[in-house]
């Protein structure tokens, strides 16, 4: 089973900030084309009081990925990538 298909893993995915600003519903399956990590922090922006605030999730993220990578000594977007493979 390949993901490659489902997530974004050419050069133009490589970005340095999840914040494109993409439009990647236009589309059928263009969300696939969307960073990984981007995905992340939109999906975070639900349910009510987080709506729209896509820096907050950001913020969060990112310090997420650090805790990560104190822990384990790992890649952090890697341990993602294998936690969204299981």
């Amino acid at each position: 089973l390949s993901l490659t298909d489902y997530i974004a893993v050419d050069k133009n995915a490589y970005t340095f900030l999840p914040h494109t600003q993409g439009r990647y519903q236009k589309r059928a399956f263009r969300k696939a084309l969307c960073p990984i990590v981007e995905r992340l922090c939109c999906s975070m922006m639900m349910h009510g009081r987080n709506n729209g605030k896509k820096l907050m999730a950001v913020r969060i993220v990112k310090h997420a990925f650090e805790i990560i990578h104190l822990l384990t000594d790992k890649n952090p977007i890697q341990v993602y990538v294998d936690a969204v493979k299981n």
